[in-house]
């Protein structure tokens, strides 16, 4: 039987950078839920067996949002970090998936992942057996600040080598699964970082990097929803 493709989309956070009185995954993008917005561009981008969002415990938003939220499975899995939440999620999904299924784990908050990448995603891991992520070679100078308040410069670091990780992160679950019951996992910032460990250990291989897009941005703040917006409106066209 080939690999099932199941995409996992975290949104269990209350987004308190964001602020507003609704959590950042429900804010209003172009007369839909930002979650909703997500969710079309995957949907409507690659062949998926099934998408999951993964909510609150006590998630009351989800089921009042509209068509736009609407065709999906829901787990109200939600832990106190992103990682809990997904080592939750792949918990909940071991009776339905094989070991070579592979798991997208896409933000809740970015909308405008391009087409393309997402199915140069697909497309370069399929024979893969662990995975790898969206990500772009970082461009601009970076400064090490000296942790006082101001801050000030410590010094420049070399960003040789360096790349920015987005999202989605596709890996075989079994990998993910591993990866994700690690000691310590469940404070990794993203699924990459906890099967690094797991490929330090010798169990694997490291994830691969895949040439992801600066479109691809991740809605943190109120004032980003302008740009997401602008950049719907140009993929549009």
């Amino acid at each position: 039987m080939p690999a099932r493709r199941i995409a996992l989309i975290p949104a269990a956070g209350g987004g308190r950078r964001f602020g507003g009185g609704l959590p950042k995954q429900y804010a209003d993008l172009g007369g839909k839920p930002l979650l909703g917005r997500t969710i079309e561009r995957i949907r409507g981008a690659l062949e998926l067996d099934a998408i999951i969002v993964a909510l609150a415990q006590d998630d009351a938003y989800f089921r009042v949002r509209g068509d736009a939220l609407r065709g999906v499975e829901t787990l109200h899995c939600g832990g106190a970090t992103r990682a809990e939440t997904v080592a939750n999620a792949l918990a909940a999904l071991a009776g339905r998936c094989g070991d070579d299924d592979w798991i997208l784990v896409h933000d809740a908050a970015r909308p405008c992942v391009p087409v393309d990448a997402l199915q140069r995603l697909v497309a370069e891991l399929a024979d893969d057996p662990v995975g790898g992520l969206l990500a772009v070679p970082v461009a601009d100078t970076l400064k090490r600040e000296d942790r006082a308040t101001p801050a000030r410069v410590l010094r420049t670091e070399d960003r040789t080598g360096l790349w920015q990780a987005q999202t989605p992160q596709m890996f075989r679950y079994g990998i993910l699964r591993a990866a994700m019951a690690l000691p310590g996992a469940l404070g990794a910032t993203d699924e990459g970082e906890a099967v690094e460990a797991l490929a330090a250990t010798g169990a694997c291989a490291s994830p691969w990097l895949i040439a992801g897009s600066t479109l691809n941005i991740k809605i943190t703040f109120a004032a980003d929803l302008a740009l997401a917006a602008a950049i719907l409106a140009l993929q549009e066209e």
